[in-house]
């Protein structure tokens, strides 16, 4: 059987485009163009608007009054049919899994598999994700990294971030070994196993450099002579705001090697928003600046089904947040902190990498912009809002919480925000039991009906797209699908999936942002000896 897309809606989706905005290669939240007033022009970064977007928070999207003609073809030529098999292939390009091997004597870890995915929206795909072991600690670690502006942020903090948390981690026994070894040119010991990289690494060039500060990192946590290390959540803490450091300070250095200088300059100037997790045992700590999220799928032995949300948006949505920087900053700024959902008018998130517009001062952007960089050949976003006063307004510092896993803590999904602005999280819970239960890996207790995530009803709404494509064998795959396929109603409507999917590029960033996940799935079983062995 093959489906061919809807022309009605398919031409709505070009038309609304078209009569929206002109976007420019370059961000998550897009650095748009808004014209008026002939020749003024006025930048900021812009979010998607989706108009049957479900359970997501205001896009604030603006109409202009000039449309700009996008490259996609005419809308009379704009005609692609794909089959089912097609689809599924798509959407099955990014997936990956993993089962994790016993360890620690033969006792079986608290993680028994992860499972993963990515579907791009922008090109080059924004979005990064990693997944390590640390080898001196045995923790694992998980990370959604949600790039802006670029992607050479979310790629430097997803290649980084997990070696700092690891040294952090580190007893000053093992962090006097690491010293010794780099003073006596020995090879260091392994700090990381990478069970799902981040990618491609643009820095191969550049590794000293990286090492050189690490190293320095290392060195002043064993000034601090603590014998056990930092705990969890303090590691986390400062692992995030040193790495963060340690990237606005890299292109203030004065580099000789131009590769250096401009990799340096492209981190700095873009950003990324980071979730990640750290499993040691029982013990779960989730550390998150940005809009990426991260909730627990918990199963009650009646058989009900909860969500447990891990973390908060750090948005203008979050009155903490709005509470927080209220308080970092004059009363007189308190009406222009945050304009039109944005902090300053310019971005969504309120925590970030990167971003040293929002941090550093106008003289200090100014100083370095100066040294003769190509800012257009490296797409460099300059802008300053115009009620920049007592910088910094961002801050890479994760608001931690701590989980202690139980028996009923089923799955752990951690996404970009991609996933969030189209599902909502108790959508994301019915999906992935829904799966499982498909999958045959778990049966849950189909008689109870757990009336907050509506299960009976996703029930027979599965029942009725069973014949319209075969079951995903990832969960990841099978929460990307339905983000993109479902209607308001949760229905998946195939063409819907396949407009979505076949989108040119300079739309589909229009619709829907890069979406990553990955659903992290617990052995009941090791978490159950762990309570008998304490």
């Amino acid at each position: 059987m093959s489906f061919r897309m809807s022309t009605t809606v398919s031409f709505w989706i070009l038309n609304s485009a078209r009569s929206r905005i002109a976007t420019l290669q370059g961000g998550r939240r897009l650095y748009s163009r808004n014209v008026s007033n002939g020749n003024h022009l006025k930048w900021r970064l812009f979010s998607r608007a989706l108009p049957t977007l479900r359970n997501s928070s205001p896009c604030g999207g603006f109409p202009l009054p000039k449309a700009y003609r996008h490259t996609s073809t005419e809308q009379e030529d704009f005609h692609l049919q794909l089959s089912p098999e097609q689809v599924n292939e798509m959407l099955r390009a990014g997936e990956s899994a993993h089962k994790v091997l016993d360890v620690d004597d033969g006792v079986p870890n608290s993680v028994l598999r992860f499972e993963s995915n990515q579907l791009a929206a922008n090109s080059p795909v924004e979005d990064r994700q990693g997944v390590a072991s640390c080898l001196q600690t045995k923790g694992l670690m998980f990370g959604v990294f949600d790039g802006h502006g670029g992607h050479a942020c979310a790629q430097a903090v997803s290649e980084r971030l997990f070696y700092y948390i690891a040294v952090s981690l580190m007893s000053h026994q093992t962090l006097e070994q690491m010293e010794e070894a780099m003073e006596n040119v020995k090879p260091l010991l392994p700090i990381l196993q990478w069970l799902k990289h981040p990618g491609d690494s643009i820095y191969k060039d550049v590794t000293s450099v990286h090492v050189d500060h690490l190293r320095v990192y290392w060195q002043e946590l064993l000034d601090l002579h603590m014998e056990i290390g930092l705990n969890t959540e303090e590691a986390l803490k400062y692992s995030f705001q040193r790495l963060d450091s340690d990237i606005t300070l890299e292109v203030q250095a004065p580099l000789e090697d131009e590769v250096t200088k401009n990799l340096s300059l492209q981190v700095a100037f873009s950003g990324a928003t980071a979730c990640m997790a750290h499993i040691s045992g029982v013990h779960l700590h989730v550390a998150n600046a940005g809009d990426c999220r991260a909730i627990l799928g918990v199963q009650e032995t009646d058989g009900m089904w909860s969500c447990l949300p891990l973390t908060n948006d750090h948005n203008a949505w979050n009155q903490a947040e709005l509470s927080r920087l209220k308080r970092e900053h004059p009363e007189s700024e308190d009406g222009t902190l945050i304009m039109d959902d944005r902090l300053l008018g310019v971005l969504i998130p309120c925590r970030a990498f990167g971003d040293v517009q929002l941090k550093w001062s106008k003289e200090l952007q100014r100083s370095v912009l100066e040294r003769g960089f190509d800012t257009d050949a490296l797409n460099i976003y300059q802008f300053t809002p115009p009620y920049y006063y007592t910088p910094p307004y961002l801050t890479a510092k994760p608001e931690v919480t701590y989980h202690r896993l139980r028996p009923q803590d089923k799955f752990l999904v951690l996404a970009s925000d991609g996933l969030w602005d189209m599902l909502g999280n108790e959508d994301v819970i019915r999906l992935v039991v829904g799966h499982l239960s498909k999958a045959g890996h778990h049966k849950p207790d189909l008689a109870q009906r757990p009336a907050n995530l509506g299960l009976m009803q996703s029930l027979l709404l599965q029942r009725k797209a069973n014949g319209l494509h075969v079951a995903d064998q990832n969960a990841a795959t099978h929460l990307i699908r339905h983000a993109i396929g479902s209607n308001e109603y949760g229905e998946m409507e195939p063409e819907r999936l396949t407009t979505m999917l076949t989108l040119p590029e300079d739309l589909a960033r229009m619709y829907r942002d890069d979406i990553t996940v990955t659903v992290v799935y617990f052995n009941s079983d090791s978490i159950n000896e762990y309570y008998k062995g304490s």
